[in-house]
């Protein structure tokens, strides 16, 4: 059954294998034509979500439509999906052409139809020199662009990718992440697409969902997560390097800002609705690592410099602080000159500061980001 819409709607789902419960009623709506990402640790059930939009996986509990077509009880193949996955799983006896059009000749498609279909996918992926030759004489790079077209020729109203970048080396992972987003705008299909790389996730997806134990913690854009996470886990996962969490407790506490002592004893100002809160309440300040600023008089704090990695364009410090586990992470300027064991002196602008409550909750910043 084909449609014009390929929007896919979760309401409730849930997956246990006995008393084990690994989605927790998961509400989701992935719209017609979106790049949606999903991310989170290993364990958070991301791979686990995306089998059961595909199939193979049955759920337990709730509705799945796509396009708007109740699919619970619908087998994988007449889904309208075509899932990738990390493994190429190409046959090794064939060439790419007979690879690609494999599935079209088992569902006995006209073998024009399959030529036409064949070309095209490999002409849209760069692979059209390659069709009669075998995956062992390809790289991984193209092996990957041979199963992809092999989703290509079935047209799909849906595209599901489990994690397809991983056996990849870091450059060609940089290049891959190109040839998806041109893929994406190409084919302008509704795309699904699980990683555990953050970095993937803000540089391809319309919008991410970010989960943990089985649950969604944050839906939104890429901006919409770096610059307003919802929660502490959000906070920390989304961004590299990441954020820095130190303990402090409210001072005062207002709709116009909240006033906080560090573990150092420092005081800082957060430009944050903080009416909720009330003197006394042990809460965590958040800080981007990008956010700090050498000198100033805007909440200064001194530190301890103990190690520093130039990487030419950046410069991470790594400081000493009282509160912080490991060190307070600092990006300056590559220009920035500072060198292990100096002592600096830093100020956190009121605005760049985020403040999450005793349960993980953030308080509403009342600016952007600084400038």
């Amino acid at each position: 059954m084909e449609t014009d819409v390929a929007d896919v709607q979760l309401s409730g789902v849930a997956k246990a294998y006995g008393e084990v419960k690994i989605l927790h009623g998961i509400d989701l709506e992935i719209r017609d034509g979106e790049f949606m990402v999903f991310v989170g640790p290993s364990g958070c059930g991301k791979s686990t979500l995306l089998r059961t939009i595909a199939g193979l996986e049955e759920i337990t509990g709730g509705e799945l439509r796509i396009g708007g077509r109740l699919v619970n009880e619908v087998p994988p193949a007449e889904r309208g999906i075509a899932m990738v996955f990390q493994s190429y799983a190409l046959y090794p006896h064939m060439n790419l052409y007979d690879n690609m059009a494999f599935g079209l000749k088992l569902a006995k498609v006209p073998p024009a139809e399959i030529d036409a279909a064949v070309k095209s996918a490999a002409k849209i992926l760069h692979i059209e020199h390659l069709l009669d030759r075998k995956p062992k004489d390809l790289s991984g790079g193209q092996r990957q662009r041979v199963a992809i077209g092999r989703a290509i020729v079935r047209k799909p109203e849906v595209f599901l990718f489990d994690e397809p970048l991983s056996n990849l080396d870091a450059a060609l992972r940089v290049r891959m992440r190109y040839e998806f987003a041109k893929l994406h705008e190409d084919l302008k299909t509704t795309m699904v697409y699980v990683t555990h790389d953050q970095v993937e996730a803000m540089t391809l997806a319309d919008r991410i969902v970010v989960l943990s134990a089985g649950k969604i913690e944050q839906v939104g854009t890429p901006l919409e997560l770096y610059e307003h996470p919802v929660n502490l886990f959000v906070a920390g996962f989304i961004g590299s390097p990441k954020m820095n969490f130190l303990q402090a407790e409210l001072l005062e506490a207002s709709a116009t800002g909240a006033s906080l002592r560090l573990a150092s004893g420092a005081l800082v100002q957060a430009a944050v609705d903080a009416a909720r809160g009330k003197p006394g309440d042990k809460v965590t300040l958040g800080l981007r690592p990008e956010h700090f600023v050498v000198g100033g008089e805007l909440n200064p704090i001194q530190c301890t410099v103990t190690f520093v990695e130039s990487l030419g364009s950046a410069t991470h410090a790594y400081c000493a602080y009282p509160g912080v586990q490991d060190a307070l992470t600092c990006e300056f300027d590559g220009r920035t000159r500072i060198k292990a064991g100096q002592d600096i002196r830093l100020s956190l602008p009121p605005e760049a500061c985020y403040v999450f409550d005793a349960a993980g909750q953030a308080f509403t910043r009342l600016a952007g980001e600084p400038t």
